[in-house]
Protein backbone atom coordinates (compact mmCIF):
# COMPACT_ATOMS: atom_id res chain seq x y z
CA UNK A 1 0.00 0.00 0.00
CA UNK A 2 2.55 1.88 0.71
CA UNK A 3 4.12 1.55 -2.85
CA UNK A 4 0.88 2.21 -3.98
CA UNK A 5 1.06 6.33 -2.44
CA UNK A 6 4.94 6.95 -3.78
CA UNK A 7 4.02 5.60 -7.43
CA UNK A 8 1.17 7.71 -7.58
CA UNK A 9 2.72 11.07 -5.71
CA UNK A 10 5.68 10.13 -8.29
CA UNK A 11 3.24 10.18 -10.37
CA UNK A 12 1.16 13.01 -10.42
CA UNK A 13 4.28 15.39 -9.32
CA UNK A 14 5.70 14.08 -13.28
CA UNK A 15 2.75 14.81 -14.83
CA UNK A 16 2.13 18.29 -12.60
CA UNK A 17 5.49 19.38 -13.66
CA UNK A 18 4.68 18.35 -17.40
CA UNK A 19 2.25 20.85 -17.76
CA UNK A 20 3.94 23.71 -15.76
CA UNK A 21 6.17 23.48 -18.59
CA UNK A 22 3.84 23.95 -21.26
CA UNK A 23 4.57 27.33 -21.92
CA UNK A 24 8.30 26.42 -22.55
CA UNK A 25 6.97 24.08 -25.77
CA UNK A 26 5.10 26.53 -27.49
CA UNK A 27 7.31 27.32 -30.96
CA UNK A 28 6.13 29.27 -34.45
CA UNK A 29 5.84 26.41 -35.93
CA UNK A 30 2.29 25.67 -33.57
CA UNK A 31 0.08 28.67 -34.93
CA UNK A 32 -2.48 28.06 -32.31
CA UNK A 33 0.30 27.65 -29.58
CA UNK A 34 1.81 31.37 -30.24
CA UNK A 35 -1.51 32.58 -27.96
CA UNK A 36 -0.98 32.00 -24.22
CA UNK A 37 -4.20 32.52 -23.71
CA UNK A 38 -5.71 33.88 -27.02
CA UNK A 39 -7.58 37.36 -28.01
CA UNK A 40 -6.49 40.68 -27.22
CA UNK A 41 -3.18 41.60 -24.95
CA UNK A 42 -2.29 37.57 -25.53
CA UNK A 43 0.31 38.66 -26.63
CA UNK A 44 3.93 40.66 -26.09
CA UNK A 45 5.65 42.81 -28.04
CA UNK A 46 8.43 40.54 -28.03
CA UNK A 47 5.92 37.68 -29.77
CA UNK A 48 4.68 39.82 -32.35
CA UNK A 49 7.40 38.68 -34.97
CA UNK A 50 7.32 35.25 -34.34
CA UNK A 51 3.42 35.29 -34.67
CA UNK A 52 3.63 37.20 -38.11
CA UNK A 53 5.98 34.94 -39.46
CA UNK A 54 4.24 32.34 -38.94
CA UNK A 55 1.00 34.21 -40.04
CA UNK A 56 2.44 35.48 -43.05
CA UNK A 57 4.35 32.39 -43.90
CA UNK A 58 1.87 31.75 -47.09
CA UNK A 59 1.29 35.49 -47.98
CA UNK A 60 1.90 36.36 -51.72
CA UNK A 61 2.87 39.76 -50.78
CA UNK A 62 5.10 38.50 -47.35
CA UNK A 63 6.74 42.18 -46.90
CA UNK A 64 3.82 43.91 -46.32
CA UNK A 65 2.06 41.17 -44.27
CA UNK A 66 4.76 41.15 -42.27
CA UNK A 67 4.72 45.03 -41.60
CA UNK A 68 1.05 45.31 -41.27
CA UNK A 69 0.93 41.81 -39.24
CA UNK A 70 3.78 43.62 -36.75
CA UNK A 71 1.81 47.12 -36.69
CA UNK A 72 -1.36 45.45 -35.93
CA UNK A 73 0.00 43.29 -33.42
CA UNK A 74 2.09 46.01 -31.52
CA UNK A 75 -1.19 47.87 -31.31
CA UNK A 76 -3.55 44.83 -30.17
CA UNK A 77 -0.73 42.71 -28.57
CA UNK A 78 -3.01 39.81 -30.80
CA UNK A 79 -2.42 38.18 -33.88
CA UNK A 80 -5.15 35.23 -35.02
CA UNK A 81 -4.00 31.71 -35.00
CA UNK A 82 -3.79 30.05 -38.71
CA UNK A 83 -2.11 31.51 -41.65
CA UNK A 84 -5.15 33.11 -43.02
CA UNK A 85 -8.86 33.87 -41.30
CA UNK A 86 -9.71 33.30 -37.74
CA UNK A 87 -9.68 37.28 -37.24
CA UNK A 88 -12.97 36.80 -35.05
CA UNK A 89 -10.08 35.78 -32.25
CA UNK A 90 -8.62 39.30 -32.10
CA UNK A 91 -11.32 41.93 -32.54
CA UNK A 92 -8.97 45.09 -32.61
CA UNK A 93 -6.68 42.86 -35.05
CA UNK A 94 -10.16 42.33 -36.89
CA UNK A 95 -11.63 45.73 -36.59
CA UNK A 96 -8.81 48.28 -37.61
CA UNK A 97 -9.49 49.51 -41.34
CA UNK A 98 -7.54 51.43 -43.84
CA UNK A 99 -8.42 54.65 -45.56
CA UNK A 100 -10.71 52.69 -48.08
CA UNK A 101 -12.59 50.92 -44.57
CA UNK A 102 -10.56 47.94 -45.70
CA UNK A 103 -9.08 45.56 -43.09
CA UNK A 104 -5.69 46.86 -42.55
CA UNK A 105 -4.43 43.81 -40.96
CA UNK A 106 -4.23 40.38 -42.41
Amino acid sequence: MVKLIAVLTVFSLLFATRFSNAEELKSPSEAPAIHKTGGEGSLTVEDCPKACDFRCSKAFKMESCLFYCNLCCKQCLCVPSGTYGNKEECPCYNNWKNKSDGPKCP
